[in-house]
């Protein structure tokens, strides 16, 4: 380093030095940074201060605003278990639906009240294409209800929980496939002494569903609630309540909606089709069905209902434009915590099909008006006409053409019958010439009892009876009588076309009338219209074969015409599937009588009267012998 560098580096430090001293502060202008400092130490302790002071007020504002919302879970628990008793927990909750569905039917079972809100039947639908549910969601209620503290509990005031096998389900749909059927639970607990929800203690009800069923197992537990309980319960008390849905395009009040119930080992009874009525039943019930025309929701006890209280309603405000009737039963359910605190139940849910039915060894099937008031009647439909309509129908055929060949067969099996009574109008053409003249012997009206017995006495020589003509036609009534209460119940029509008929078990319109005709309707029914024609036509010529019989009676002629055109306005809005039935019988009837009057040669049925003539008369018996001994003792001699 040379000596101008060390030079240099000397000025620049004395520089420097004398800078410092030169602006250093002097004493007053330290004291006053001093205080500047000492204020600003002082503002940011107070902040700090204040700050303090507000997170404790925040603090004790906290912890009261806890204390207050504690207080009101407290009092608001407290009000529930006052009007829930142990079941107060579950009071609260959101309603959801879960979806059980198998093959033929589909369950909504609701969260609140843990009951089946909404049923449809997969394989139907009503008569305008929609799914056809058999109830009312929005109305529909299965209540089970009990005491608890002196409180009446109702299950549809709670919301369950979702169970299958046993362990909590989150999801909202289920199918049965395979061959196990679906096992599905809804639970209501009850609360332990804290006040919360005791996994232990709680009311289920279990749902069966098989694969392909419309039969469902429903079982109602009692967990675990024999401290919650009293100890003396003996029964539980059910209402189920639905409004039924319209399914048919026209109302059948021959085969309504009502109420049918069995008695337990007893015959089956339902309560009025056409009017509103209050039933109370203090026996033992089997099971109570809410029955459609087509459809039925059936509860079933496997062992009994202890009394049965029933109601069918319609109501006057309908806010459903489908709604159809309301019906209602609150039955008493035998309960103890000793022996029974499982209550086994099924629900049938389903079609009005007679080998349905049956299948279940339950008399469901006694629903389906066949009859059941006179055993003929029954026995025709049961043993006759259900198997080879099924069988018929089981080939694939048009339900038109099944009823055809139905009816030519039922004719087949009349024929001997329609043969005897065709064939007693012949001996009675035959005869009414000389009934005639006995007729002109005994003008006056006073003599109308002899007149009487000469001509029973002129049948009874030619070996002709006239009541042989009306036994045949009696032993037929039954046949035409089950025909009547079947094709209106008959579900195998249901929906089924032919022709211009869209659905045979209801009315088939051509004409839609733009008025209403009193006792007729607001539509033309072809085949009504057929019917009647054809039983006029059948009256006409009956008339003509039977002679002077047929117009001894005073007005009976004129009767004969009338009934017909009766029917006519009865039959308007039947089911079509009956007026084409009736229409066929008589237009068989028709080829019948044309082969009778071809085949019987009435010449050789007068030589065969006059022959009997010759021969001796046998003695009165039966009716004929109790008319004579009653006209002697009046004073009259029948004639010999």
């Amino acid at each position: 380093m040379n000596k101008d560098t060390i030079i240099g580096f000397l000025l620049i430090a004395t520089i420097l030095i004398g800078y410092s001293f030169w602006m250093a502060p002097n004493k007053e202008e330290i004291a006053r940074n001093q205080h500047r400092q000492d204020s600003i130490a002082q503002i940011r302790a107070y902040e700090r201060a204040l700050d303090s002071d507000k997170l404790a007020v925040s603090n004790t504002q906290l912890k009261q605003e806890e204390t207050v919302v504690n207080d009101t879970i407290t009092n608001s628990y407290n009000s529930l278990h006052d009007k829930f008793g142990a079941f107060a927990s579950s009071s609260k909750g959101e309603i959801t639906s879960f979806q059980l569905q198998n093959k033929v039917l589909k369950l909504n079972v609701s969260s609140q009240g843990g009951f089946v809100s909404n049923v449809e039947l997969l394989d139907y639908k009503t008569w305008d294409s929609l799914p056809l549910n058999l109830f009312d969601p929005t109305t529909s209620s299965f209540d089970l209800s009990f005491f608890v503290l002196n409180r009446s509990i109702n299950s549809k005031d709670f919301y369950f929980k979702p169970f299958i096998n046993g362990k909590p389900y989150s999801n909202q749909s289920l199918t049965a496939s395979g061959s196990d059927s679906l096992v599905f639970s809804m639970r209501l607990f009850a609360d332990d002494v804290t006040g919360n929800i005791d996994a232990s203690k709680y009311i289920e009800f279990e749902y069966r569903l098989k694969p392909n069923d419309y039969m469902i197992g429903f079982d109602i537990k009692m967990v675990g609630l024999e401290s919650v309980l009293p100890t003396n319960t003996n029964f539980l008390t059910l209402n189920w309540r639905t409004d039924l849905l319209k399914q048919e395009k026209s109302v059948d009040n021959f085969n309504g909606s009502t109420i049918y119930y069995k008695h337990l080992n007893d015959d089956v009874e339902y309560m009025s089709e056409t009017k509103d009525e209050d039933l109370s039943v203090k026996t033992r019930v089997k099971w109570v069905s809410f029955k459609q025309r087509f459809f039925t929701s059936t509860m079933i006890a496997r062992n009994q209902f202890d009394n049965a209280d029933m109601h069918t309603i319609t109501k006057s405000v309908q806010a459903n434009p489908r709604y159809l009737k309301t019906m209602e039963t609150t039955v008493e359910l035998p309960f103890n915590f000793e022996s029974v605190k499982i209550i086994p139940l099924s629900f049938y849910f389903g079609p009005n099909k007679f080998n349905t039915l049956k299948s279940y060894d339950l008399d469901l099937e006694r629903q389906i008006p066949l009859g059941w008031s006179f055993f003929l009647l029954a026995w025709i439909n049961i043993y006759i006409v259900i198997p080879v309509f099924a069988l018929l129908g089981s080939f694939g055929w048009n339900y038109g053409i099944v009823i055809l060949v139905l009816t030519i067969l039922l004719k087949i099996i009349l024929f001997p019958i329609a043969y005897k009574t065709y064939l007693s109008s012949a001996k009675m053409r035959i005869l009414k010439p000389e009934a005639d003249e006995i007729g002109a012997k005994y003008p006056k009206q006073e003599d109308a009892m002899k007149k009487q017995q000469a001509v029973m006495a002129m049948y009874k020589k030619a070996g002709a009876n006239p009541m042989s003509g009306c036994v045949p036609m009696l032993l037929q009534m039954p046949i035409l009588i089950a025909m009547f209460r079947f094709f209106p119940a008959s579900i195998e029509l249901r929906q089924q076309p032919f022709l211009w008929a869209t659905d045979l078990s209801s009315y088939d319109s051509i004409w839609n009338l733009p008025f209403e005709i009193p006792f007729y309707g607001d539509h033309v029914s072809l085949f009504t219209l057929l019917m009647t024609i054809s039983t006029i036509i059948y009256t006409y010529l009956n008339n003509e074969m039977m002679g002077s019989q047929s117009t001894q009676l005073p007005g009976m002629k004129t009767m004969m015409y009338i009934m017909p055109v009766m029917f006519l306005g009865m039959f308007n809005n039947y089911a079509a599937g009956l007026s084409y039935y009736y229409f066929l019988a008589n237009v068989i009837t028709f080829a019948q009588m044309y082969i009778f009057r071809i085949t019987i040669n009435e010449q050789k049925v007068h030589a065969k009267i006059q022959e009997n003539k010759k021969k001796p008369v046998k003695k009165s018996t039966g009716f004929q012998a109790r008319l004579e001994e009653a006209a002697k003792k009046r004073g009259y001699q029948m004639p010999k």
